[in-house]
């Protein structure tokens, strides 16, 4: 290879995606500028098939997966960023070359932390969960929806989708309660809308039951107190490769399941949880742990004896949290050490 060849030869490729036009900023091994363009969605694929391979650098956003998966096809090594992580980097206005100019200053960094790219199969198990959650929250709109437009009629019904589903029939029968056979009508029409549903949630949590049955990680997951499918597919689906973390507080910490820090002056001060990375995540987190917290009474185990204390001091809000963030480090220990769990004295 010529002096000239490799002087200007393209090392590290920072793309600003897009859903139809690609911004594209090359720098040679000094850090030098040698690339800038524009391209369209199908023009990209050629450029970065025929490219040399190199370092391809990319906010972790939506179809950056893919595209990450993709361009580790045509040879070059992928780094994902997170998008808070190069907003520092962004100079003066933003636009698409600005921002693919910053996610090259990102990864530039020694310290920058990168995330790891899913596999298609780990796609699917997110993409369950999120069908499942919007489903969940229609059923819930559906279930208030119901009880609210029948407490204008006068008619009360018990909180609760059971409640709902067991009541709802016997009131379109009651012919006595001064309903209009055209609110009956429409009534009916959202009980049927809830009860399939219901149908599409159960479904949902079969596919992710089969899921977590089939699979050699998850098996080791749900062997911990408070952590069943639900938890386990999410975890695996949403963290992609357990050796990105360091270690289980880094994952921990990466959940938002650590105190917010606001120090200055060598004097500390934390303050509640952050609240970082997956709300969906950290709330089905919280809630295997309160199904632990209601129980700990009952055991003498080492973590009990501990969550029991902590439930004392603190209140049982922040004793959830706590043993959240514990099965979460629990949760790493297995994964990376391949390992089943075993119960503490």
């Amino acid at each position: 290879m010529s002096k000239h060849s490799e002087k200007y030869e393209i090392a590290l490729m920072g793309i600003d995606l897009a859903k139809h036009s690609f911004q594209l900023h090359g720098l040679d091994r000094r850090g030098q500028l040698v690339e800038g363009k524009k391209l369209t969605r199908a023009k990209v694929k050629t450029y970065l098939a025929n490219l040399p391979p190199c370092r391809v650098a990319m906010e972790a956003c939506g179809s950056a997966h893919y595209w990450a998966r993709l361009f580790e096809s045509y040879g070059h090594k992928v780094s994902l960023i997170a998008p808070q992580f190069v907003k520092p980097y962004v100079k003066s206005n933003k636009n698409d070359a600005v921002d693919a100019e910053a996610i090259c200053e990102a990864a530039q960094r020694p310290n920058m932390r990168y995330v790891a790219v899913k596999s298609v199969e780990q796609q699917d198990v997110q993409a369950l969960h999120r069908m499942r959650q919007l489903a969940v929250e229609q059923r819930t709109a559906q279930v208030n929806q119901i009880r609210g437009l029948l407490l204008e009629y006068g008619i009360d019904i018990p909180q609760g989708r059971a409640s709902v589903r067991r009541n709802l029939p016997e009131i379109l029968e009651d012919a006595e309660n001064c309903l209009t056979m055209r609110f009956r009508e429409a009534l009916a029409v959202l009980y049927d809308e809830l009860v399939h549903l219901d149908d599409r949630v159960g479904w949902y949590d079969k596919q992710l039951q089969q899921i977590a049955q089939s699979d050699e990680c998850a098996q080791r997951l749900l062997t911990i107190p408070g952590i069943g499918p639900m938890i386990a597919t999410g975890l695996l689906s949403a963290v992609g490769d357990i050796n990105a973390f360091k270690n289980g507080r880094e994952l921990a910490a990466w959940l938002g399941l650590v105190p917010r820090q606001h120090s200055t002056g060598g004097k500390e001060r934390l303050l509640g949880i952050s609240k970082r990375g997956d709300i969906y995540l950290r709330m089905l987190v919280i809630h295997g742990a309160r199904s632990v917290m209601r129980i700990i009474h009952r055991r003498s185990d080492r973590i009990s004896r501990w969550a029991a204390r902590v439930e004392q001091r603190r209140g049982k809000n922040i004793a959830a949290v706590a043993m959240a963030n514990k099965m979460v480090r629990m949760a790493y220990a297995l994964l990376k050490n391949q390992e089943n769990y075993s119960q503490p004295d």
